[in-house]
């Protein structure tokens, strides 16, 4: 498995924010966002190939409870399944964050809680960008494989939010889905403003926050920007 980076922090997204947490962070991912906040995982794919076996170990040295499996995108790293399923069998809690586009070809990992972050039509790198403009509108929605995953585990929709269209576009897609605003589904969907400066989160969440009390969802800080700064590692 190509891994770019293990570090231990605090979860910043989501239901578990605020968790302690490891992160294992797999390099290499199908898809492009143009705003992607870890291109040395995507755009620039950088990291070590590393045994199973040795990574878990390293895992369980932290002691941590809570293992946070990330990318890139980790559903297409060999040996996902077994890595999952290994630091399971040791009483560790995971959260594996996907783009839920892939399933490996064993099916969906073990994992505690699914985290699912469908791309939106304005994650689509410009045309000049030539295959991947093309590669990435075309892969970027998998109804298919987001409902196996949902229904593999626990799990949290989680969309990165720009613009009001952004928004629209996320309340169409839920619907297909079969989860409405302000039912008991909506409250596993998250919001969350795109940017990696605290500034322009403030401006979007704003608005964002009374888009989540208005539906039913919940608003999604990305609170390691507030902590650490956009940094790797953190």
């Amino acid at each position: 498995m190509k891994v770019a980076e293990v570090y231990a922090s605090l979860q910043g997204e989501g239901r578990l924010a605020g968790t302690p947490s490891v992160f294992v962070r797999t390099s290499g991912c199908n898809l492009r966002c143009h705003w992607c906040d870890t291109p040395f995982t995507s755009w620039q794919p950088e990291g070590i190939n590393r045994d199973i076996s040795e990574l878990a170990a390293e895992v369980r040295r932290y002691g941590c409870s809570h293992v946070v499996i990330t990318g890139g995108e980790p559903l297409i790293a060999a040996s996902i399944n077994d890595l999952c399923q290994r630091l399971r069998d040791t009483g560790h809690h995971i959260t594996l964050e996907t783009a839920a586009t892939h399933l490996p070809p064993e099916g969906p990992p073990a994992v505690d809680l699914m985290s699912l972050s469908p791309k939106l039509a304005s994650s689509t790198p410009d045309a000049s960008h030539g295959r991947w403009h093309i590669r990435h509108e075309e892969t970027r929605r998998r109804d298919e494989v987001i409902c196996q995953l949902m229904q593999a585990a626990a799990y949290q929709l989680k969309f990165v939010i720009d613009t009001p269209d952004d928004l629209d576009e996320t309340i169409a897609w839920l619907g297909d889905l079969g989860i409405m605003p302000n039912t008991p589904e909506s409250r596993h969907v998250y919001l969350m403003p795109q940017g990696t400066a605290v500034g322009a989160l403030d401006e979007k969440q704003r608005w964002l926050h009374m888009a989540c009390q208005k539906h039913g969802f919940r608003f999604c800080r990305r609170h390691h920007i507030d902590w650490f700064g956009n940094t790797r590692g953190s």
